[in-house]
């Protein structure tokens, strides 16, 4: 019999980033990504790309070391919230309430198996334009800035782990993601697995961690839309001194169309081309790659990922960092 699915996650609310370089940072999603500035409070600054609806999507915040601060998940209701708490307490990985934060209200906090800091919350400040900001287009929040390719919305988030499936599980059981897709080893188990709550093909994605660490960053991602502003932003980017990792491509896993880029903090940044595909089919089969389906599963078409793709995460561990303006 199929396991009840779980409606209690609406979608991913917003990232926080740490950066040993806050100001370089910040100038790169605001002038390069086209993001704007939402808040500031003690060492962190609050951000948010135009076609995202509440106060900040993306946090970045002063520390010595690049890296994941933590990810926030938004639930369907408050007897939603409610009921993913008591199934997170009862994991052990629960660390507790905190009373809000800005931009949204109370949020109980946790932590993957691996280590990756989460929250989840229901209360929170939606963005208010300013009479510059406003525009007669209804349905959006604020006018397209005229600064740098502006990106529109966050999309997801991509962590490393040292046990791949034991975080898998744990966002399936405790929250109630679903497995869209997956790279298979062998033996069955996950090299990389895609998840979400939602129809988005993914919204968070777990990969092994090359260097066998825990708790570490792989990327986060923004979401243009039309692939030729991949190729707008790669004008910009090389014209001002930043290294593109890969890309312009296109995914096999999720159809999506990429590019990478290291911003100067050190933390890798995915920018995404198209939305790839949706999923409505609430029977929907996990994609599962493996053997000889690899070829296609990471790159579709475009250049190779270099080696440093698989090993560089935030923090840095053992490998050099990979160079960034």
């Amino acid at each position: 019999m199929m396991k009840e699915p779980i409606f209690d996650v609406a979608h991913l609310a917003h990232i926080e980033i740490y950066s040993p370089k806050v100001e370089e940072s910040v100038w790169f999603f605001k002038e390069i990504l086209g993001m704007e500035e939402s808040h500031r409070q003690g060492d962190s600054v609050y951000m948010r790309a135009y076609e995202d609806f509440y106060h900040h999507t993306l946090i970045i915040t002063q520390n010595e070391e690049a890296g994941l601060g933590h990810v926030a998940w938004r639930a369907t209701s408050p007897q939603a919230l409610e009921r993913r708490v008591l199934e997170i307490e009862a994991t052990g990985y629960g660390t507790g309430w905190i009373e809000g934060d800005v931009g949204h209200g109370p949020a109980y906090q946790f932590t993957t198996p691996d280590g990756h800091k989460m929250e989840i919350l229901w209360e929170v400040e939606y963005f208010k334009p300013n009479e510059e900001q406003a525009t007669p287009l209804l349905n959006r929040p604020q006018k397209r800035p005229r600064r740098g390719v502006p990106v529109r919305r966050l999309d997801h988030v991509n962590v490393l782990a040292k046990e791949t499936n034991k975080n898998v599980e744990f966002l399936e059981n405790a929250l109630g993601f679903k497995v869209r897709e997956r790279i298979l080893n062998d033996d069955n188990t996950d090299v990389a697995a895609w998840l979400s709550s939602n129809s988005l093909v993914h919204e968070v994605a777990i990969m092994g961690d090359a260097l066998a660490e825990k708790g570490r960053l792989h990327h986060i991602c923004y979401w243009y839309g039309y692939p030729q502003h991949l190729m707008d932003v790669s004008e910009l980017l090389v014209e001002h001194g930043y290294k593109i990792e890969a890309g312009p491509g296109k995914h096999g896993v999720s159809q999506a169309y990429f590019l990478y880029v290291i911003e100067p903090g050190g933390n890798r940044v995915e920018l995404f081309g198209d939305t790839g595909y949706q999923v409505f089919d609430p029977d929907w089969k996990t994609v599962e790659w493996k053997g000889k389906d690899l070829e296609h599963a990471i790159i579709w078409y475009g250049s190779n990922l270099p080696q440093e793709f698989f090993e560089y995460g935030t923090p840095v561990r053992k490998k050099a960092a990979a160079p960034i303006k």
